[in-house]
């Protein structure tokens, strides 16, 4: 087994930042597929152009595809759990608006620091990853609660609420898949989570879902190709090669630098209003991560 580094060098950081600044743009790239694509139909085209870069990356590579007998099981649980996980975040951002689902989606790390100390050796928590979990979950709660009071709580937007069960099994994802990345090349990681999901998101569209055809033009199809192409093909890979190569805790904490891009970017291209609550709520779930990253 391959142990992590432990120093990151600024190569990695550089590449780290470089690769969440993309990662912000999912949720203004889903919100522009949802415009002809529903949630499922949306995750299956994205994971098939995924497939096909993955697939053409291996066999440049010359990267054995097939699982061996012992590597199903876990390539399987995987798959189920990455198809549940991005149902969910595609639902939830058909219900929210594309700010609040950056910032909502990018708390995975927090979720992330609790798996990791349950299934990788050596990555446990402190007293301040404590410390930064209980910030930016109060970020959260501000982006939830938007300038409401608590009792109002349980009235406000349900996407809200599944976006952040998405980010909490994204967070299991993402550490289940850095202990699996010290068994199990990268490729075949990435590549068989995808081919599992594919069939359940297409019968999930063909039963519950239609595509509005009438309704297509350039943005959609920019938005599925940006989630296929640069976001599971080329984001996934650099992001597995990270954990693989660094500590996973540390590399996941740079998520923080989605929402700012996400928010960003829903601004900027969706006309999304820049409110107090939000950009409280945005500092503080950086700021919390960041007391993360710190460790």
């Amino acid at each position: 087994m391959k142990h992590p580094i432990a120093v990151v060098p600024l190569r990695a950081i550089l590449i780290a930042i470089g690769i969440h600044t993309l990662w912000g743009g999912i949720a203004v790239s889903v919100k522009y597929s949802l415009l002809v694509f529903p949630p499922l139909w949306t995750s299956f085209f994205r994971f098939s152009i995924g497939v096909l870069c993955i697939t053409a990356w291996a066999l440049l590579h010359r990267i054995r595809i097939r699982p061996s007998r012992e590597e199903w099981p876990a390539l399987l649980a995987l798959g189920l759990l990455f198809t549940v996980q991005i149902g969910t975040m595609n639902t939830g951002i058909n219900f929210s608006s594309g700010s609040i689902a950056s910032i909502l989606i990018a708390t995975n790390p927090l979720f992330a620091a609790f798996f990791a100390h349950l299934f990788i050796p050596g990555d446990r928590l402190t007293g301040a990853k404590l410390i930064g979990l209980a910030v930016a979950f109060c970020g959260t709660g501000i982006v939830l609660l938007q300038g409401n009071s608590l009792a109002s709580l349980q009235l406000w937007n349900v996407g809200n609420w599944i976006l952040l069960f998405s980010a909490a099994l994204l967070g299991a994802r993402l550490a289940f898949s850095a202990r699996l990345l010290r068994q199990i090349d990268a490729v075949r990681v990435l590549i068989w989570q995808m081919l599992v999901s594919l069939p359940l998101f297409a019968l999930g569209g063909w039963w519950q879902e239609d595509i509005v055809w009438e309704a297509l033009s350039w943005q959609p199809i920019a938005g599925i190709l940006y989630q296929g192409v640069v976001i599971a093909g080329l984001g996934f890979m650099v992001t597995s090669y990270l954990m693989k190569n660094y500590r996973p805790s540390i590399m996941m904490s740079f998520n923080f630098v989605a929402p700012v891009s996400g928010v960003l970017l829903s601004i900027m291209l969706l006309g999304d209003p820049m409110t107090w609550h939000l950009l409280l709520g945005l500092l503080t779930v950086a700021a919390g991560l960041w007391v993360i990253t710190r460790q």
